[in-house]
């Protein structure tokens, strides 16, 4: 059994997308070799990690949309009601709006109210849901990759991005470059005529574990004193933040690969 890559975009754009598309793209690339990686094993924490980490995600965009919907509800509301909710935290606003009574009267202070209580009681519920989720995920990607969370800027839900995109088997993956590669942290050349040197963003890979690198990248930037003399330094050769970023994601990648919980290293 071999992983295939997402399907070529450029392909994809010319000729659409389908479930028989892309199984024959996968069949192909399989076929004539191009996919050579060897699968997750999927038997271990890490598919514990991603199962739990798939439903916290979940709940977090359920909650980011009630939360929209309810502060959109408060831009129209009467203006007694918005007066009132209007410069509260997102946890009183939850805790207030939850406990609102509608009354029996028709009219659309009542009916805004019932709307906002539905909107706070959920955002309550979904905070209670990722908290369960977050008891046992935590401890989890804690002692499956103890070193990998003592790396600084790393945190229980970055560490459990990298390891889902690793595997359980992160034996599989060859070396560092490999593992940037994976997380879509490899710059790829762009040289061309009188630009030299040039290398563009790589839009690959698994773009949760890209996501986690930048802001593994981010924290290290606005507190970490060895990577603010790095930015610096490149700042000063002529390089922009966003090329600035793609370095330190590269460097990331190569420095956290060697504390993945690996069982032998290829």
């Amino acid at each position: 059994m071999v992983e295939i890559d997402r399907p070529n975009r450029a392909k994809r754009r010319q000729k659409g997308k389908s479930d028989t598309l892309d199984a024959i793209s996968a069949a192909r690339a399989a076929h004539s070799g191009d996919a050579t990686g060897q699968a997750k094993t999927r038997d271990g924490n890490v598919e514990g990690i991603r199962v739990l980490r798939l439903a916290r995600v979940s709940a977090l965009k359920a909650r980011t949309q009630a939360l929209n919907q309810l502060r959109s509800l408060i831009c129209t509301a009467p203006e007694e009601l918005r007066a009132r909710l209007r410069d509260l935290s997102v946890a009183e606003l939850a805790s207030t709006t939850a406990a609102l009574r509608p009354g029996t009267t028709p009219g659309v202070e009542t009916a805004t109210k019932l709307a906002m209580r539905s909107l706070g009681r959920r955002i309550k519920a979904l905070d209670a849901e990722v908290a369960d989720l977050d008891a046992v995920l935590r401890p989890l990607v804690l002692a499956t990759a103890p070193k990998l969370v003592a790396h600084y800027g790393v945190g229980p839900d970055t560490a459990a991005a990298l390891l889902v995109a690793a595997g359980d088997n992160p034996s599989r993956l060859r070396s560092e470059a490999t593992f940037a590669r994976l997380c879509g942290a490899a710059p790829i050349p762009a040289t061309s005529g009188k630009t030299q040197d040039r290398h563009r963003l790589h839009r690959g890979g698994d773009r949760q574990a890209n996501s986690a690198l930048w802001h593994i990248a981010l924290t290290r930037m606005s507190s970490d004193p060895r990577t603010r003399a790095y930015v610096e330094r490149r700042t000063t050769e002529g390089l922009s933040k966003r090329e600035i970023m793609r370095c330190l994601k590269r460097y990331i990648a190569r420095e956290l690969f060697a504390d993945l919980p690996h069982e032998i290293l290829a």
